[in-house]
């Protein structure tokens, strides 16, 4: 994995850690980095990093992001060409990456919020890929996904559900 894609995926653990729905903003880490640690990175260079125009960090830069973060600083480094962790190594990589790409999808979905907290309770699960498969034999399962939604979200339920609209329909659409 690249040093941009780690980057952006701690953007997006970040995010949902602070309960914002979504991954927190290059500026807004400049920002919070400055206020709760002291010292920042600027967004541009924040976006240079992530972009792969700066492939390497400095070692107090390493420092700083890896103190926000709360991550080791040997894991803010591209992985080297070739390298091939073990199984479960790949897995968690494969987890990671679903994640940041539920988390991102779930930032482009502000207008429509039940969506957004699908994307989100997914990636925020301990094994995001494993919902993603078992979502995928259901909807390959004919009739499935309307018992489902009979028993999840059934009909006489006061207000349709937890927002007031009737979510059982959706479900079944």
């Amino acid at each position: 994995m690249k040093l941009g894609d780690k980057l952006r995926s701690l953007r997006a653990v970040e995010g949902s850690l602070r309960g914002l729905g979504r991954p927190l903003t290059q500026q807004e880490l400049a920002s919070a980095m400055k206020r709760e640690i002291g010292r920042g990175l600027s967004q541009a260079y924040l976006s240079q990093i992530e972009s792969g125009a700066r492939p390497h960090l400095t070692h107090k830069t390493r420092d700083l992001l890896a103190r926000f973060f709360r991550v080791y600083p040997g894991f803010l480094v591209d992985d080297p060409e070739g390298y091939t962790p073990g199984l479960q190594s790949e897995l968690r990589a494969i987890d990671a990456k679903v994640d940041s790409w539920l988390f991102a999808g779930a930032g482009q979905f502000t207008a429509d919020p039940q969506l957004q907290r699908a994307l989100m309770t997914i990636a925020e699960a301990p094994d995001s890929r494993r919902p993603l498969l078992l979502l995928a034999e259901i909807l390959r399962t004919p009739g499935l996904v309307d018992r489902l939604a009979e028993v999840l979200r059934p009909e006489n339920e006061a207000g349709g559900g937890r927002d007031g609209g009737s979510q059982s329909s959706e479900l079944r659409n």
